[in-house]
Parts: structure tokens; C-alpha cells; sequence
């Protein structure tokens, strides 16, 4: 682990340490897939109850919420998400992730402090932390050209199908690094240098090992790349080589 890893790592410690001492749920910032796997290689060590969740099923940034073993009050993760749709569809651009991002970091917002983003062709979703909903909220006003206007959105009522692309594919095995050479259109030797060297996870899981047997309904994600989720081999070419399909998330 690198210095900021391991202070990390402590973190993390430190809060289901007090979680259990003050007898309250204490929360972390909203974590990436490499922070999220940092916190899972302690887990045997913590003093406390966990559970991850980012706002809807299929989050990546997420946060943990440490529980202490003799809790007795019902709570919720104060996660808020915010609707942002343009004030005029006349006049919209195509927005992009980048481009919500962006705004953002230009309120001064920092990156721990937002979940994931979803970009639809006329919807925004940005999951925060509560205590920037109000700020947001009222600082928002433009991304890019656009002229935006934003509305919180309750769980309850949130409803997201990520949009994806069936693609088909040709592997000689399961192995992990047949399968991101497949779908990242890469060599084999590439996959394997990106695996080895922590950019793939399984499951928001980080997966090192270059012979792990990827499974049928598996979510992989590539660092930098996208996500996918590998659906499952139907059948084998004359040549003995497996066919796949996958899912790519747009």
C-alpha cells in the first residue's frame, strides 16, 4: 500500500472503532472502486458492523456505513439525489459526464462528496452527500451553455435502467485476461498488464489474478475504460474457441 492507502485504511478503522464506542452509525465519504477494495482487505479487522450502498443498485462510488453491534434506532444513509434537466430542450447541448463533472468541481465540490452521475439524453442523476443538496441546488444553474434546473429526487421514486449494448465476442477461455482483451479490444499480454496492475475489478472487487474464471452475470470494470457485465459462453467456432456475449453500459 501506498502512505495514502494506509492512512486510509486506518480511516476506516477509526470510524467503526468509534461507531462502536458512541453506539451511532457512522458514515464515509463516497469511495471509488480502488477505496472500496482498500476497505475490504480489513474487513476481519474491524470493531463494527458494515454496509455498502451508493443510492440505487448498480452504484460504483459508494459509501460504508459502520454499525455498531448494539444499535437501537432505525437510519439512513444521507444520501441525497438531485435531477437536473435543462430549462429549455430547444436550446440543450448533449451533455456528457465530463461535462457534469466539471460543473461541479467548479463550485468547489469536492470529488468524496458525490456518488455516481448518470447522463440520460434529456436527465441528469447526481448522488451527493445531504449536505451539499442545498448548495447544488441553488448554485447549479448552467452546464456548459446549457441552462439547467434541479429538483431532488426521494429513493423511493428513483428509477434508473442504465443504458447498454449486447455485444458478442470471441475467447480461447474464461480466464479473466481472455476476457478484458475481448471486450476492451486489446492483446492478451495488455490485459494481463492491466489486471496485474489493479485496473480491473470483479464485482467492485479488485482482481489481480490473470486466471480468475470470469462467471455468467459477473459486473466487470476496467479503470478508466467502462463497465460490463459479462453474460455468459453459448457455444464454441469449429476451432474449439468459446463464443460470448457481454453487456457494455453506455
Amino acid at each position: 500500500m501506498t502512505k495514502e492507502e494506509s492512512l486510509l485504511a486506518k480511516r476506516f478503522l477509526d470510524l467503526s472503532r468509534q461507531a462502536g464506542q458512541k453506539n451511532v452509525v457512522l458514515f464515509s465519504d463516497f469511495l471509488n472502486l480502488n477505496e472500496l477494495n482498500i476497505f475490504k482487505q480489513g474487513i476481519s479487522e474491524l470493531y463494527s458492523g458494515y454496509e455498502i450502498f451508493g443510492g440505487y443498485e448498480l452504484s460504483e462510488r459508494q459509501m460504508i456505513a459502520f454499525i455498531p453491534d448494539a444499535l437501537c434506532y432505525t437510519w439512513n444513509y444521507p444520501i441525497a439525489c438531485l435531477k437536473i434537466t435543462p430549462v429549455n430542450k430547444k436550446f440543450a447541448e448533449h451533455l456528457s459526464h465530463r461535462d457534469v463533472l466539471g460543473s461541479l468541481m467548479n463550485l468547489g465540490i469536492e470529488r468524496c462528496k458525490l456518488g455516481d452521475i448518470l447522463v440520460n439524453e434529456d436527465e441528469i442523476y447526481v448522488f451527493c452527500h445531504q449536505k451539499i443538496l442545498a448548495y447544488l441546488m441553488e448554485e447549479l444553474t448552467r452546464i456548459r451553455h446549457t441552462v439547467v434546473k434541479s429538483e431532488e429526487i426521494q429513493p423511493e421514486s428513483f428509477s434508473f435502467e442504465p443504458e447498454k449494448e449486447l455485444v458478442e465476442g470471441i475467447i480461447t477461455s474464461n480466464r479473466l485476461d481472455n476476457v478484458i482483451a475481448c471486450i476492451c479490444k486489446i492483446s492478451r499480454s495488455q490485459a494481463s498488464q492491466w489486471i496485474k496492475g489493479g485496473k480491473v475489478f470483479l464485482n467492485n472487487r479488485q482482481a489481480l489474478q490473470t486466471t480468475t474464471e470470469c462467471k455468467a452475470g459477473e459486473l466487470i470494470s476496467v479503470r478508466s475504460i467502462g463497465r460490463f457485465r459479462f453474460v455468459d459462453s453459448y457455444g464454441e467456432t469449429r476451432k474449439g474457441r468459446l463464443k460470448i456475449q457481454y453487456e457494455k453500459y453506455l
